[in-house]
């Protein structure tokens, strides 16, 4: 038989997002693939040099990806402090804390409803939404805001945690953690769940690593990194939590990841809640305007290593923002490494366990 491409995307269901998968099949197996991306350009980093410092705030959480809002809005921000050379108050530090790991279980949750609904797996779809729903519930306490929170400033947070919100906070992680375990003995006990995911879309270490993969993908593949044990931002050094990995470098592993990493996230959040420190939850005085230089912030998002990299002139206005997307470095690594030779049956599944956001790779 003949070879042939064809296109899965830009409108495909299983790309979770404007770009294009070209895939040149040959019968049922994948011979070549590539990835095509543009489709989504809104110049946000361009935009930046017209905004002020404080009305960029909105745009970073909005113009990137929407599903990890607050971990954009940490990016930007902790380039601004760097540049001020601003320490921020222990409580508004263990705040930030809370919001992002708030945010890194309802990102994950989202990652699986969408993932499962690919394989054909709908009740996980409507058990992983309803719990995120339930998070969006916190985060809106917190922020008034569900997907678009605009709730770190520089210096801090725009207001201190709700009063009761520990009370009500822990029973949703007890809950969640039990479901946690329920869930992954459901998936675990699928036999279609299990031959669509294991030994599917190997993504071996040597190469991730050269392609720049991060995150929940690169510690899959066996490599035990996470900036907030390496390069410890906020107050990431003062809670216990583990990084989870894998061996099997597969799209089973990838799932596996994920599901341990939201394990870890209610142990940060009940530590965090347990341990807030009195005190401002901002510092009312900061420069107006940050002074000449230039900072790079990295960060650990959802999907893996973030990073802003800011140049300040000294006027109202950044001189050049320029945002590193951990999805397009994991979407460059993916295409053509890990899907060539399967099956063109398992390409929803292999490319849906890279957890896609195109949002932050167009920008």
């Amino acid at each position: 038989m003949s070879e042939m491409w064809i296109n899965m995307g830009p409108q495909h269901p299983m790309t979770h997002g404007l770009w294009n998968l070209r895939v040149k099949v040959d019968g049922e197996r994948i011979a070549d693939a590539r990835a095509e991306i543009g489709y989504l350009h809104r110049g946000i980093e361009k935009i930046a040099e017209i905004k002020t410092y404080t009305e960029f705030i909105p745009l970073s959480d909005r113009f990137l990806c929407y599903a990890s809002a607050m971990s954009w809005e940490m990016a930007y921000i902790g380039a601004v402090e760097k540049v001020m050379n601003i320490e921020i108050p222990k409580r508004a530090s263990y705040i930030r804390v809370i919001v992002l790991e708030l945010q890194r279980i309802a990102s994950h949750l989202m990652w699986l409803a969408s993932w499962t609904a690919d394989l054909g797996l709908l009740t996980m779809f409507l058990y992983a939404m309803r719990e995120r729903e339930q998070f969006l519930d916190l985060m809106q306490m917190i922020t008034g805001g569900r997907l678009h929170y605009v709730y770190m400033r520089f210096g801090g947070v725009v207001k201190d945690l709700p009063e009761g919100f520990k009370e009500i906070a822990l029973p949703v992680l007890d809950q969640f953690e039990k479901r946690l375990r329920d869930y992954k003995h459901m998936m675990d006990e699928s036999e279609v769940f299990i031959l669509r995911t294991k030994g599917k879309g190997i993504w071996e270490k040597e190469y991730a690593i050269s392609m720049g993969v991060t995150g929940p993908n690169l510690r899959a593949s066996g490599v035990k990194t996470d900036l907030r044990k390496e390069t410890p931002y906020l107050s990431y050094a003062d809670f216990d939590f583990d990084i989870a990995t894998g061996t099997a470098c597969d799209t089973y592993d990838r799932y596996v990841v994920r599901m341990i990493e939201m394990s870890e996230s209610i142990k940060i959040v009940r530590e965090a809640l347990k341990k807030l420190p009195d005190g401002d939850f901002k510092l009312f005085s900061i420069p107006r305007v940050p002074p000449k230089g230039s900072a790079i912030f990295m960060s650990e998002d959802p999907r893996g290593l973030s990073a802003a990299y800011l140049v300040s002139d000294g006027t109202l206005h950044p001189y050049r923002l320029k945002f590193r997307s951990p999805t397009y470095f994991n979407i460059q690594g993916a295409v053509p490494a890990i899907i060539v030779n399967e099956r063109i049956a398992d390409v929803p599944s292999i490319i849906g366990s890279i957890d896609v956001c195109l949002g932050e790779v167009d920008r």
